[in-house]
C-alpha cells in the first residue's frame, strides 16, 4: 500500500467538525435538561403550599431551557459548513466551538438548577426573595451566552482559515 501525503487535508479531519456539532447539542441539552429537572423539583415542592406562585416560579425552567438553543444556533452554523474534504484546522476550531458553548452551557445549566431550586422554596416562604434568585439566575445564564459568543467567534475564525487551505480532491 502506498503511503498518500494529505498534508492539512486528511481524511479524517471532518470528523473533529462532526464531533464539536454533537458535543454542542449534546452538552447544552445536557445543561438545560438538568437546570429544568432540579428546578422543577423546587416549584412542585413549592407548588403545593403556594399554588398562585407556580407561574411566577417558571423563570428557572425557561431560562434553562434556552441553554440548549445557544447549542443548537452553534451545532447547525457547523453543520451547514462540514464538507467530506476540509482543513485539519478548520475542523479543530470547530470542534473547540462546540465544546466551548456544549461545556459553558453544561455549566450555566448546574448553576440555573441549584439556584433556581433554592431560590424557588425561598421565594415559597420570603416573596421578597425572589428578586434576588432572578439576579442569581441572570448571571447564571451570561456564562452560556459567554460560551455562545466565543464560538461564534472561533467559527468565524475557521470560515476565514478554510479560505487560507484549499482542500484539493
Amino acid at each position: 500500500m502506498d503511503f498518500i501525503y494529505q498534508g492539512r487535508c486528511p481524511v479524517y479531519a471532518s470528523f473533529f467538525g462532526a464531533m464539536g456539532c454533537s458535543m454542542a447539542m449534546v452538552l447544552s441539552s445536557l445543561g438545560a435538561a438538568y437546570g429544568i429537572a432540579k428546578s422543577g423539583i423546587g416549584i412542585s415542592a413549592v407548588s403545593v403550599m403556594r399554588p398562585d406562585m407556580m407561574v411566577r416560579n417558571l423563570m428557572p425552567p425557561i431560562l434553562a431551557g434556552i441553554l440548549s438553543i445557544y447549542g443548537l444556533v452553534v451545532a447547525v452554523i457547523i453543520s451547514s459548513t462540514l464538507k467530506e474534504k476540509s482543513a485539519l484546522h478548520t475542523n479543530f476550531m470547530q470542534l473547540g466551538a462546540g465544546l466551548t458553548v456544549g461545556l459553558s452551557c453544561l455549566s450555566a445549566g448546574f448553576t440555573i438548577g441549584i439556584i433556581g431550586d433554592a431560590g424557588v422554596r425561598a421565594s415559597g416562604q420570603q416573596p421578597r426573595a425572589y428578586v434576588g434568585m432572578m439576579m442569581m439566575l441572570i448571571f447564571a445564564e451570561v456564562l452560556g451566552i459567554y460560551g455562545l459568543i466565543v464560538s461564534l467567534l472561533l467559527l468565524t475564525g475557521s470560515a476565514r482559515a478554510g479560505e487560507i487551505t484549499e482542500c484539493l480532491y
